[in-house]
């Protein structure tokens, strides 16, 4: 089948098959994304010590942060191209696509470069120890070098999904985590590296994978291809790139916020082994999460192109299904969290006092988990469909509107406690929010 008409598909193949069609391979990909980063954390913990754990959650809000200029480029160019390829406007799609390649480049360099001149202020701000710190710049030094490539991996890989190639972007994914933990291994143990060589696995299975990916997009007989001609910024191409990035660009710098100030309340309330059990928590309710974000990334195409379409029955369809794979996925999430929390923390490290506090952790995280993936999945519909205000409220509300206020207040009530509490008090409160606007859209009525 050629690419022209497996776009076309879009438009005309049963709901069902093609929801399973783009989310399955995303899934997977996902998935392997989560274990990319556990695999990193495991190998850490394991090999590093236990302070290696805290200062790798130290540089969390470095990833959010580095990810919100990632996903406004990548998330908000694959949603273009896909109303495009809906509208048939293949022309518009590829210089969308080589917008996306010159602003990765741009924002990557610009960001790396920037963080590495201020990078011990910037940890401290974020809440690194003096015991923490150490390890937390050594491993950023490593992936600020190497942020445009990751920010191009990651761009191109939502552009793969977005030109009906969800197979290669799996691939790409899966790649990257067996290269990565090829790696670890030898450049943490056998070349004495530490944490500085899971940051080096890092970007070189990344940088690997680009090659591939450009490999692929430089093929002329695609539909979606690499014209150098077009490898240059185009205003209103960016205009529309950056406003419909807007929301997954909020989401995680309010993400970043959020974790700074997380930290800095465990730090607080519960020293540096608090902050290593949140890390510890954050990479199990990562892989759930990821997952139920493997299914809106198989969503997001076939939502993109039956919106410009008009196809709106079809839309509905597809958005019903993704929150009930959403639901089920995120209650798997809360069945393991309520009863294998001590062997998910043991994975991470053998020191009791850290396992202890992270059982508590990843409890209290994933309380109300079984809802989280319909808040997720009403999130991504908005964005989807180019509903970019919508979509970014929606993500304000659970991080800033409700997170920041109930960490503030329950901290101080009931100190650590408080601090794991907050979360599912205001993953409750944003699917609240998230039910009412679905219920209001104008697209959903009609």
């Amino acid at each position: 089948m050629d690419n022209k008409q497996a776009t076309l598909e879009l438009g005309t193949k049963p709901v069902g098959r093609l929801l399973m069609q783009y989310a399955l391979p995303a899934i997977v990909a996902m998935v392997a994304a989560s274990l990319y980063n556990m695999v990193d954390s495991i190998f850490i913990g394991q090999g590093v010590g236990v302070l290696a754990i805290s200062g790798l959650a130290i540089t969390f809000p470095f990833m959010n942060l580095s990810a919100a200029f990632g996903a406004a480029i990548g998330v908000g160019s694959s949603t273009f191209i896909s109303v495009k390829l809906g509208q048939r406007d293949y022309a518009i799609a590829n210089k969308v696509l080589g917008n996306c390649v010159m602003l990765n480049i741009i924002v990557g360099i610009l960001f790396g470069g920037i963080c590495l001149l201020f990078l011990d202020p910037i940890l401290g701000f974020f809440g690194a120890s003096e015991n923490t710190i150490p390890y937390a710049r050594e491993y950023m030094q490593v992936i600020l070098v190497g942020n445009a490539f990751t920010h191009l991996y990651f761009g191109l890989n939502a552009v793969l999904r977005s030109a009906s190639k969800p197979r290669q972007a799996m691939y790409a994914t899966i790649f990257t985590v067996v290269i990565n933990s090829i790696l670890d291994p030898i450049f943490i143990y056998v070349l004495g590296l530490g944490i500085r060589g899971a940051a080096y696995a890092t970007i070189l299975s990344q940088i690997l994978a680009l090659c591939w990916q450009w490999k692929l997009f430089s093929n002329k007989d695609e539909l979606l291809h690499f014209d150098y001609s077009l490898f240059r910024i185009n205003k209103q191409i960016v205009k529309n790139i950056v406003g419909i990035g807007m929301s997954p660009f909020a989401m995680n710098s309010c993400a970043c916020l959020v974790v700074i100030f997380i930290n800095k309340c465990l730090m607080a309330h519960g020293g540096d082994l608090a902050v290593g059990a949140y890390g510890i928590a954050n990479r199990i309710a990562f892989i759930f999460v990821m997952v139920t974000m493997g299914v809106n990334q198989g969503m997001q195409p076939i939502a993109g192109y039956n919106y410009g379409a008009q196809n709106y029955d079809r839309l509905r369809k597809v958005v019903k299904l993704a929150i009930l794979c959403a639901t089920v996925v995120c209650t798997v999430g809360f069945l393991v969290a309520m009863f294998g929390a001590y062997p998910c923390a043991r994975l991470f490290t053998k020191d009791e006092s850290l396992i202890e506090i992270a059982e508590t952790a990843i409890r209290m995280m994933m309380m109300v988990f079984p809802i989280v993936g319909y808040q997720i999945v009403v999130t991504n519909f908005f964005q989807s469909i180019g509903k970019a205000k919508v979509s970014m409220f929606l993500s304000l509300s659970r991080q800033l509107i409700f997170l920041v206020p109930a960490l503030a207040i329950f901290s101080e009530i009931w100190g650590l406690w408080g601090v794991w509490a907050s979360m599912p008090f205001s993953d409750a409160l944003a699917t609240i929010v998230a039910a009412v606007m679905m219920k209001r859209s104008s697209v959903w009525k009609n």
